[in-house]
């Protein structure tokens, strides 16, 4: 039984870093079954059929995120403090968390987005549960007074999560290697628009 869950386990690693740099659409039973050394037949002595092996890739991806961005982040004081930890930990964490390529979700939006099916509801489900997180820490800095108390919520998430893909794409896709400074500065620019009250007869992007 050990045995097995070793191979289980190993299927599931090596698959993770497969489909950070080819993403889910180019992930294949046969290239993941000779990657682990094991035959096809064997592969599906595990997983049944490639849609199985994608569900799990992505439940595998969620507890990777968990240990190297949430719950580090869950250690820092609450509020802004927290938030930007966890920020920090997100922008880039897939290289950190030992991923040859980058983010599997990142990529996923892009490749499901027209594509319905339990792949895609997994996806939406994983990133909805992504954004309620940032909108609970949003809101704890805001009830702390670390953000001003008319913040929109929403808004706030809507925008950081749009600085988190255009780093993924400067990143990944162009090569920037200004992303991180520039992700850094656009993060910083956000906080400070979200903690001064905005001008008297003027309308705030933030504003709820």
């Amino acid at each position: 039984m050990a045995s097995a869950q070793a191979k289980h386990d190993r299927i599931l690693e090596r698959g993770l870093d497969l489909v950070s740099q080819a993403g889910l659409s180019g992930l294949t039973l046969g290239g993941l079954a000779s990657d682990v050394g094991m035959s096809k037949s064997g592969l599906f002595a595990h997983f049944r059929s490639k849609e199985a092996v994608q569900l799990a890739l992505l439940r595998s991806m969620a507890r990777a995120a968990e240990a190297a961005v949430v719950s580090p982040a869950m250690k820092a004081p609450p509020g802004l403090p927290r938030l930007t930890k966890l920020v920090e930990n997100w922008l880039g964490w897939a290289a950190r968390a030992g991923l040859r390529g980058g983010c599997p979700i990142a990529a996923a939006m892009f490749e499901l987005d027209d594509a319905p099916g339990p792949i895609r509801g997994e996806a939406v489900a994983m990133e909805r549960g992504w954004r309620a997180l940032l909108s609970r820490l949003t809101g704890e800095a805001v009830a702390l007074g670390h953000l001003r108390q008319n913040l929109g919520v929403e808004q706030f998430v809507w925008e950081l999560c749009g600085i988190y893909l255009s780093h993924h794409v400067s990143s990944r896709f162009l090569q920037d290697p200004q992303a991180d400074r520039r992700a850094s500065l656009a993060f910083g620019a956000l906080i400070k628009r979200s903690r001064s009250a905005p001008t008297i007869g003027s309308t705030s992007a933030l504003a709820s």
